[in-house]
């Protein structure tokens, strides 16, 4: 059966035919311990993209557990996994990055997921690894969560070069945003994968440029305009000249505070080829002190939890989770977050020297 992807857009590739990309593989190896996920997704509308050939999976999943995740199904998996990714990267000219996309607040992709990023650096230790960790809501059902989040960020911190994060209730606004704007007969809207914006179809690009920075379009619950940035990379593809990305940076650079050290901490890249069926999009990746909010939130679920000792027995009882990991864990995520608090503190001016009495 010939494999096939249905695309939109009026510039079509020597491998596409009528609107469709043929022979398209994606190079991803699909993991989760409950085998009925994965069974979706060969059903789905991305169906073409993948074989079972691409995926690993279990029957009984992780119980919300890190442990059973990280501990018993890396160990059980951790030779499949290794195998799969290297076939992967085979197929690859030049292999730059890994690029893993997990949940935090279940088990297997909090724990599992963490192990991958882990077994990643050991057998590739030249090739750059980012993270897009979807976080849960405050209010979500997994009552051990704050638990995975905070054990899968220790790992985070230690073993990734780069982590986007998500939260769920953000992407459920977005999700809602678009939905009202198609109803009501407004432009409608595309989610740029990662991004921190929506780019309208027909928007105008200086609208767009702002919608970036705005805390309606940011996938945590945050404002960045009201906390500090140490970088900000905009990438831009379109029918887009580069002297509107210098005139949008200069017009919205006074409104957007840099740390003292690092004013100028702008990445930029200009891509003409547009995104299929727009005719422009931004993505904005920035590096923002307002992180340390939603970090603070899951802190106090954790200790609200690690004060009664509730549910750690069920983590104890795997084999090679000790109880110190959660003091470390959380000791862990408070240094983060002193860390981007630190980076709002005013720098003390310089003091003038003691001479030394003769």
């Amino acid at each position: 059966m010939t494999q096939s992807v249905v695309v939109q857009g009026e510039d079509m590739e020597p491998n596409c035919i009528g609107g469709r990309i043929t022979g398209l593989k994606a190079r991803a190896v699909l993991v989760d311990m409950e085998e009925g996920v994965l069974a979706e997704i060969l059903q789905g509308p991305l169906r073409q993209l993948f074989s079972s050939t691409q995926l690993i999976s279990d029957v009984s999943g992780s119980g919300n557990n890190w442990a059973v995740g990280h501990h018993t199904y890396g160990s059980v998996y951790r030779e499949q996994i290794v195998d799969q990714v290297r076939r992967a990267a085979e197929h690859c000219d030049c292999l730059q990055c890994f690029f893993l996309i997990h949940s935090m607040g279940g088990g297997t992709g909090s724990g599992l997921g963490t192990f991958v990023l882990k077994l990643l650096e050991e057998e590739f230790p030249e090739v750059c690894r980012i993270v897009t960790s979807v976080y849960p809501t405050a209010e979500d059902d997994v009552i051990t969560s704050p638990y995975n989040c905070v054990l899968a960020m220790k790992e985070l911190t230690e073993h990734a070069d780069c982590v986007l994060p998500v939260d769920n209730q953000s992407l459920v606004d977005i999700v809602g945003k678009i939905q009202h704007m198609s109803h009501t007969g407004k432009p409608s809207c595309v989610i740029k994968k990662n991004s921190t914006i929506i780019s309208g179809q027909g928007g105008w690009l200086d609208q767009m440029f702002s919608d970036a920075f705005s805390k309606e379009h940011q996938l945590i619950r945050a404002d960045p305009k009201h906390n500090l940035y140490l970088a900000c990379a905009l990438m831009l593809r379109g029918n887009v000249q580069l002297s509107d990305l210098r005139r949008n940076i200069d017009r919205l650079k006074p409104t957007l505070p840099f740390v003292q050290w690092n004013q100028e901490g702008w990445k930029t890249s200009l891509c003409s080829v547009p995104p299929v069926g727009h005719t422009h999009s931004l993505l904005a990746l920035a590096n923002n002190t307002c992180v340390q909010f939603a970090f603070g939130q899951l802190r106090e679920r954790f200790v609200k939890l690690y004060r009664r000792k509730a549910h750690l027995h069920h983590y104890l009882a795997v084999d090679g989770m000790e109880s110190a990991g959660f003091s470390e864990a959380l000791s862990c995520l408070s240094d983060l977050i002193q860390d981007y608090t630190h980076l709002e503190c005013p720098l003390m001016p310089n003091a003038p020297r003691l001479s030394i009495a003769t």
